[in-house]
């Protein structure tokens, strides 16, 4: 099967989907169409802006279609008029009803960010450096009714690094995305594609982070509490108070030797903010007040000096 005789449908919606896009298009597929969620407000202005994915369509001269909700039946109707072959699913934020599953002959595959069963949902990245794993990946797989539950296709793996944040593995398995679906796509042409069933028994569920689940108790271990910061990092963030304050805390590293009460500064200079936690500190680069930009310790303290003994709480 040549790729070009494969009618394809993309469906996504952030920057995490465009290397993936790129990589269908770049494979050579017939893009019929790119399905992506409506423009929203965005910046201080609220002025209307697109979603990556659609720009990024619009360069190729694909069509592009911004349904409020998938399983209308008049957008079902208009999808089946693509006669899609495959219908690729990258972070689109809705779910796809069993009308649309049906349609494509090679069937719906999703690119989800972890290596299944493990981290079913919609936060993978963040819930796995919040828990503390040094592994993660990505996962081609077939789509079903289920959250994440579909057969399992091609996976790749890659390192988390001890002081690496969300963001940072976000951007390497969006690449690694393209990968593991390129050789998806490699497969499906050459009718070799296998699949393989999950273990229902070892899944987790990785739910959409909230604001509040930034909040950090400086009475864990120093390790859970990096973890945390730097799994909610660029969003949703964590934070502690200072003051009355909120202040977001990033760029942090464990110091297991450090002591205190937690959530007490040890010391505040150019090399960084020392705060205990229940077990060592953590030594912070990366401090930000309510309407102010995120500094580093020796540009914060410049503007608001920080005095040892202070608790954050």
């Amino acid at each position: 099967m040549k790729p070009e005789s494969i009618r394809t449908v993309f469906m996504g919606t952030p920057d995490f989907a465009l290397d993936t896009l790129q990589g269908l298009i770049d494979f050579g597929l017939n893009m019929v169409g790119v399905y992506t969620q409506p423009d929203r407000p965005k910046g201080r202005g609220k002025k209307l802006a697109a979603p990556p994915v659609k720009e990024l369509a619009q360069k190729y001269e694909i069509p592009v279609f911004q349904p409020q909700k998938l399983r209308e039946p008049s957008v079902v109707d208009e999808l089946k008029e693509l006669q899609p072959d495959l219908i690729v699913v990258v972070a689109y934020g809705q779910i796809l009803p069993k009308s649309v599953l049906e349609i494509p002959q090679h069937g719906c595959i999703n690119v989800h960010a972890s290596l299944l069963p493990k981290y079913r949902g919609a936060a993978p990245i963040n819930k796995s450096i919040v828990d503390g794993e040094t592994e993660t990946g990505v996962t081609t797989m077939y789509m079903d009714v289920g959250l994440d539950t579909g057969d399992m296709l091609i996976k790749r793996s890659l390192t988390i690094g001890e002081n690496e944040t969300a963001g940072q593995v976000h951007d390497r398995l969006a690449l690694l995305g393209r990968e593991a679906m390129e050789e998806t796509l490699q497969l499906i042409c050459a009718g070799t594609l296998v699949a393989e069933k999950q273990d229902d028994e070892l899944t987790c569920y990785a739910p959409m982070m909230k604001k509040e689940d930034g909040l950090i108790d400086w009475s864990q271990p120093a390790a859970t509490v990096h973890n945390l910061i730097r799994g909610l990092d660029p969003w949703p963030g964590a934070y502690t108070h200072l003051d009355g304050d909120v202040l977001k805390i990033s760029a942090t590293q464990v110091e297991a030797e450090l002591s205190g009460k937690p959530g007490e500064i040890l010391s505040a200079d150019k090399t960084g903010v020392r705060v205990a936690c229940g077990a060592g500190g953590l030594v912070i680069d990366g401090l930000q007040l309510p309407g102010k930009k995120r500094l580093a310790a020796v540009n914060f303290l410049s503007g608001k000096p920080l005095f040892v003994g202070t608790i954050l709480n």
